[in-house]
């Protein structure tokens, strides 16, 4: 007789581990909060159309302060999807922004990167764009392309689009990208479109996610506020996200920091309603603390793990995406520091329930880039996620009949049971478990070692899809356009 028959028919089962920072009762504490800084204190537009749309939307507007009703945030948020689809740029659906749904991947516009040859620390090329892309490309635990640092040896005014064409021309996954401005935004949407099969292809499968930051406290300059309204307006995602960190843009209480973070992202998720109610967007971003010793933004505090995951907890209680941090670190070489801090911050971030997890790959505070460091969080993501697939309970899983039949002192290798599932184990790739002998047979080494080694294998051999010909020569014509628009401003 099968045990299932004695299970209780109305039963629930956390399938996956949980993290919640943040009881219901707090989120609505922080929530209520930003509500009320909106309402009484407002926020810095500085923005002509941003102004005259919250003031059509029914805001109180003094120069360039607005003060936003609570109905009107509240509205804002209802409207606002619970679920965003996200494609690679074949068409396929792969990332379900959605409930505890988790995706990682890297961060955009460090000011250096880390040269996977040489070790060298220095500006970024749009060659690193390329290797980046193919790294991201070969990772099977990385779900969507940033750029890894922004670009020097182009027109600096299009950094911007010569990365987006650098991942495009190498990665198939999805891309979350920025631009310094409404033109190259544009130019970034007719790219995509260009792969996609046309615009309206575009909005229906979307495979980008637009980027854009405010500048905190409660102040949006206009290339941000005009991005989430330019976004809005062409029907494609935004993740609009404040850097908000303890001490120094926000109080030195971590409440105190969620709270201008919601407010802040708040104020990008009504002008994108006002604009099209329904429009795509993500809330989140970096959260974390100064250090008070050498006032740099820490990417490895303790706190943004904290504070991400009270943020997490917030969005979600609103039921709107989140876009997280994880897998950066403040170290500045490949060291024991830099393990400790991307495998904290992945896990925890995986365990809240964000859904877009970004900076796999940063180090130094977030100045540098390293494919280094994103080839162990590809690893460290593996494991997590199989901490995070939690373990299965049924008839199949219990193997109640397997075990009498082995009985006691015997051994399940041969087993026909053991043979079904020990491919379910996590297996890691670099992740070094040998026996002594075994590992010095290998060369004895380190970690930092085959990292490397893995990193630059992926560099020289990796071969990403290619695009049509086709398709390749209408990107190229939009860059020219680009290049050649730049130029009559000169």
């Amino acid at each position: 007789m099968s045990r299932s028959q004695y299970v209780r028919a109305n039963y629930q089962v956390n399938a996956t581990p949980q993290l919640k920072m943040l009881s219901d009762d707090q989120c609505e504490n922080v929530l209520n909060g930003a509500l009320e800084v909106l309402e009484r204190t407002g926020a810095e537009i500085h923005s002509e159309k941003a102004l005259e749309i919250f003031r059509k939307g029914g805001c109180w507007v003094d120069g360039n302060m607005v003060r936003f009703p609570s109905h009107l945030v509240e509205w804002a948020i209802r409207s606002a999807p619970s679920r965003i689809v996200i494609s690679n740029q074949k068409g396929e659906r792969t990332m379900f922004l959605e409930g505890q749904n988790v995706y990682y991947g890297p961060g955009p516009t460090n000011t250096y990167t880390i040269d996977p040859f040489t070790g060298e620390r220095r500006r970024a090329k749009k060659s690193d764009t390329v290797r980046a892309a193919k790294v991201i490309d070969a990772l099977p635990n990385i779900s969507f392309a940033m750029d890894c640092g922004t670009v020097m040896d182009v027109t600096p005014t299009l950094s911007d689009v010569h990365a987006f064409q650098a991942m495009l021309e190498n990665t198939n996954k999805p891309i979350i990208h920025w631009g310094f401005g409404i033109d190259q935004y544009q130019d970034i949407i007719d790219m995509a479109a260009a792969v996609a099969g046309g615009l309206e292809a575009l909005q229906r499968d979307p495979f980008i996610l637009l980027y854009s930051e405010s500048s905190p406290p409660l102040r949006h300059s206009g290339e941000a506020i005009d991005k989430a309204i330019f976004a809005a307006k062409n029907n494609i995602p935004i993740v609009y996200t404040p850097c908000t960190f303890s001490g120094g843009v926000a109080p030195a209480t971590m409440a105190a920091t969620l709270v201008i973070a919601v407010a802040d992202s708040l104020v990008g998720l009504v002008a994108g309603q006002l604009v099209r109610k329904g429009s795509g967007f993500v809330m989140g971003g970096l959260i974390s603390t100064m250090d008070m010793s050498s006032t740099i933004l820490s990417y490895g505090a303790a706190e943004l793990s904290l504070l991400s995951a009270g943020l997490t907890a917030v969005a979600r209680y609103m039921k709107i995406p989140m876009f997280s941090t994880g897998g950066c670190s403040d170290s500045k070489v490949i060291d024991t520091q830099m393990g400790i801090e991307a495998a904290f911050s992945i896990l925890i971030a995986g365990l809240s329930g964000a859904n877009l997890i970004h900076d796999c790959g940063y180090m130094e505070y977030g100045a540098t880039s390293s494919l280094d460091l994103m080839t162990m969080d590809d690893e460290i993501i593996g494991m997590v996620k199989k901490i995070l697939g939690g373990v299965l309970v049924d008839d199949e899983h219990l193997a109640l009949d397997i075990i009498d039949k082995v009985g006691p002192g015997g051994h399940y290798l041969a087993d026909d049971h053991t043979m079904a599932h020990f491919r379910e184990f996590w297996a890691p790739t670099l992740i070094n478990r040998l026996r002594f002998d075994g590992w010095k047979a290998e060369g004895s080494k380190t970690m930092a070692q085959r990292v490397k080694e893995k990193t630059q294998d992926i560099i020289n051999n990796h071969k990403p899809e290619q695009k049509p010909e086709s398709v390749l020569k209408e990107i190229q014509a939009i860059v020219d356009r680009a290049e050649a628009r730049e130029a009559n401003k000169r």
